[in-house]
């Protein structure tokens, strides 16, 4: 069981990107994602401003975000990354499986990468992230590079999706028919 602090927020503007592109795909009857909200039990409140400065994790949690776009099941985390070095340690063994699990049974699983110094986010597949998990867990590279990472899966904004991670998820399937 993990604590949780203010240091937890540290991706709150990536996630507040994704959850307004999940807004506007539902709207449009594009995609219907959730954020998946971590259960905490409060240790300290701040009593001036009534909020929680302490608390532990319940359980470990699995993704960021789960849903369906168009049919697919698919399921994801939101990472921000402000070197161009992401260490393995902030993806964690249990959500390796569960993204593993996801896509035995189906399903599309990745992550969004922000590189909040270069202002670009990625869609990294499973695949991708499976085999720096592996290579990390049998004694290599305890990181992976932003060199290493696909640059095809780069994210764009358009309109209304200031993270657009449809695109990624169909070159990432096109990639699989292939």
């Amino acid at each position: 069981m993990g604590t949780w602090s203010s240091r937890g927020l540290r991706g709150s503007t990536l996630e507040d990107m994704i959850n307004m592109t999940n807004e506007n795909y539902r709207e449009k009857k594009l995609a219907l994602i959730q954020k998946i909200p971590t259960p905490i039990t409060p240790v300290k409140i701040d009593q001036n401003t009534r909020h929680i400065t302490l608390a532990y994790f319940e359980k470990q949690s699995t993704v960021d975000y789960i849903g369906a776009v168009q049919g697919i099941p698919v399921c994801f985390d939101a990472k921000e990354c402000a070197a161009k070095t992401f260490p393995m340690m902030n993806i964690h063994e249990h959500q390796v499986k569960f993204m593993e699990d996801f896509e035995k049974q189906g399903g599309v699983a990745f992550i969004i990468l922000f590189y909040s110094h270069l202002n670009e986010a990625y869609y990294i597949p499973f695949k991708d992230i499976q085999f720096f998990f592996e290579r990390s867990v049998n004694g290599g590279r305890k990181s992976f590079t932003y060199d290493e990472i696909d640059k095809d899966y780069l994210l764009r904004s358009v309109p209304g999706a200031l993270i657009h991670y449809l695109e990624g998820i169909r070159k990432d399937l096109d990639r699989r028919k292939d």
